[in-house]
């Protein structure tokens, strides 16, 4: 019973790729893979219009189930309410850059989550899931066809508490170096971007510390970049870019990697 029950998810797998035509993996050296981390910024809460529905050739994504599928909103799938995020306009921009190239995508980010609990074994309740663990096995789910070229990350919105503020910048410099470890990479970029500014939402000291930690950190560590959130706006929730400045915040991600890498 157990080896039939093995066969039929094994064909169901099979069934899930055959069903996608449109996906054609490239040589193992030709693609690029992201892992797309942080929290609900990262993953994305802007409107899903057409445009973020229409695939890009060379524009991929791994799926939940861990199947490459053509990347179209929403790339997340952290919490139901996840639309369009970064991670698509970035990709974009660097296969219009370069064409003997695909981007591959690994969404990891989880809404609401610390960056405490995106350490070995962290959990995060909101999403019900292992952040970091769950991060990093995606990631090397990837690998199996491509190489992994950078780290994009936002997340802060959940530390801007005192105590958690005056933490961060320990915090997130211990991320940047556990993930290098992790993928045996010491060169691996790692591109922060900066918390949303909202007008009608002003700062409080434990945000302009977050904010200050991620620029320390892009700045004293190696092959790190910091994505300025100048002129960017919100959903009506004043907490969420909406699809215009996800769709900028991206080609930023872009701009700052090529600078890095």
């Amino acid at each position: 019973m157990k080896l039939l029950k093995v066969i039929l998810l094994s064909f169901i797998a099979l069934a899930v790729v055959a069903q996608d035509p449109a996906v054609k993996l490239p040589a193992k050296e030709k693609f690029q893979i992201f892992l797309l981390a942080g929290q609900s910024n990262m993953a994305g809460r802007g409107k899903i219009t057409a445009a973020d529905k229409v695939p890009h050739p060379r524009v991929l994504v791994l799926s939940k189930e861990g199947v490459w599928k053509p990347a179209v909103a929403p790339l997340h799938y952290d919490k139901s309410a996840a639309g369009v995020g970064l991670g698509r306009s970035f990709a974009i921009a660097l296969a219009e850059n370069n064409q003997d190239i695909t981007i591959g995508l690994v969404p990891a980010a989880c809404g609401g989550s610390s960056i405490s609990s995106w350490v070995p074994g962290g959990y995060h309740g909101q999403t019900k899931s292992h952040p970091y663990d769950d991060a990093i096995s995606r990631t090397k789910t990837a690998l199996k066809s491509g190489v992994l070229k950078g780290i994009l990350w936002h997340q802060g919105e959940g530390d801007c508490g005192t105590k958690r503020s005056q933490m961060h910048e320990k915090q997130l410099t211990e991320l940047v170096k556990r993930f290098r470890a992790e993928f045996s990479n010491p060169t691996l970029p790692f591109i922060i971007g900066q918390l949303g500014q909202f007008e009608s939402k002003p700062w409080n000291e434990g945000r302009k510390r977050v904010d200050q930690a991620q620029r320390n950190v892009a700045k004293n560590l190696p092959y790190c970049a910091f994505v300025s959130s100048n002129g960017l706006t919100s959903n009506k929730d004043i907490v969420h870019f909406n699809t215009k400045s996800q769709h900028e915040f991206g080609h930023r991600y872009a701009e700052a990697y090529l600078l890095i890498r």
